[in-house]
């Protein structure tokens, strides 16, 4: 007996000497890359199995957006309209077949990729759904936001976690107008900024502004368009295609995208058939625009971003819906460091990439439209040395 105790605790010994050295081999190796001037980029590897399959025969329609909240519950909003009659066979009056139905537009999964809450979808008491609903957003005090870019849609909406409706701000039924106080024109995200309780409004599809309300009341408190200047929407509605030749716009072109709010502060407004990302401060302040992927034509190359969870936000990552890819960029001097994806319908693979998120862990999560119509999870393996720009489908090592 104390001869085989001698064993399991020399065998223990020498694994840990083995783990030890891995570990010290890897620190070593990376402060080798960093002391010979290697460029350091966070590396992804795509988790094929997350999300679990879906319960009740449930299918997605175009996914136009992600957020993780403070539980690290990852919300997503698709469009059940755009899931077509042959695939929600059960759920046609009458059915057509066994299988399947359109899930429910707001959907709520936990870290190991169950879905959890789910609902939408109907106008309530106070409040009317989007035509056309798009972006989703989870705030410091739980509250959920969507914005919607159908025609006509001019508001924003925030409920609780289970769907309770608690304000909308604006309205149905609007035109075009990026000098109005009372309503927005096809929002296309919304970015609450819990230092100021300000709610960031990506105003959108329709209008070609940043809008920034109360997250309370609703209140307009301040708007600005391209480089910070009054939008003027004679002026963006009468540009042509975009031509990468050409000086660049100076009213975004749209649609505008995003407007996210990093930890020091700056606001990362995505212009995103002009190609760019346009930064500025809380009050409108123009700090700088960074072009990316600037020869993409049609639908543009910048669709979405979401910062690294370490303190500094030290990378931000950049949806390319054009190019089927993530952009990873140093956000201090906002260069490209490495990007990865590749168009496919296989993990890690994109087909109309739209919207991106990370988790405090971390890891990233993306949602695709048109007909890619899926939430997918990139998980973090730390800092290393970029070997290759364009990493492509990034699959799991080993496998």
């Amino acid at each position: 007996m104390k001869r085989k105790r001698n064993l399991f605790i020399g065998a223990t010994f020498v694994a840990l000497l083995v783990v030890l050295g891995v570990a010290e081999s890897v620190v070593q190796k990376t402060a080798a890359a960093q002391a010979q001037g290697a460029v350091m980029a966070p590396r992804f590897e795509v988790d094929p199995i997350w999300p679990k399959p879906f319960p009740n025969g449930w299918y997605l329609g175009t996914t136009i957006g992600v957020w993780v909240d403070a539980q690290d519950h990852i919300w997503i909003v698709h469009r059940p309209s755009s899931v077509n009659v042959v695939e929600a066979a059960a759920g046609q009056d009458p059915p057509t077949g066994a299988c399947c139905n359109a899930a429910p537009p707001i959907l709520e999964f936990d870290q190991e990729g169950n879905i959890l809450r789910h609902w939408g979808g109907e106008d309530g008491p106070g409040y009317e759904w989007p035509g056309s609903n798009h972006g989703v957003f989870v705030d410091h005090n739980g509250f959920v936001w969507i914005g919607g870019n159908g025609g006509g849609d001019g508001h924003v909406l925030k409920f609780t976690q289970d769907g309770e409706f608690v304000a909308q701000f604006g309205r149905k039924g609007v035109s075009r107008d990026s000098q109005a106080t009372d309503h927005f024109s096809q929002v296309a995200k919304v970015f609450v900024d819990a230092n100021a309780n300000e709610a960031y409004v990506a105003d959108g599809y329709g209008n070609r502004r940043v809008a920034v309300i109360d997250a309370d009341t609703g209140e307009m408190k301040r708007f600005w368009g391209a480089y910070g200047n009054p939008p003027d929407d004679v002026v963006a509605r009468s540009q042509g295609r975009y031509d990468p030749a050409l000086p660049p716009s100076p009213q975004f072109r749209g649609p505008v995208h995003c407007a996210d709010v990093s930890n020091d502060g700056l606001v990362y407004v995505c212009d995103r058939t002009s190609n760019r990302l346009q930064i500025f401060r809380r009050n409108g302040e123009f700090v700088r625009e960074v072009f990316i992927a600037r020869d993409s034509r049609a639908d543009g190359a910048v669709w979405d971003i979401a910062f690294s969870r370490d303190p500094q936000q030290r990378f931000v990552y950049v949806a390319d819906g054009r190019n089927m890819r993530v952009h990873v960029f140093d956000r201090q001097s906002m260069v490209e460091v490495t990007n990865f994806g590749e168009g496919g319908r296989y993990p890690g693979q994109f087909y109309g990439l739209h919207s991106i998120a990370t988790d405090s862990s971390g890891n990233i999560y993306t949602t695709e439209t048109y007909e890619g119509r899926r939430v997918q999870r990139f998980l973090y393996k730390g800092i290393e040395p970029v070997t290759k720009w364009e990493q492509g489908t990034v699959w799991p090592s080993g496998q």
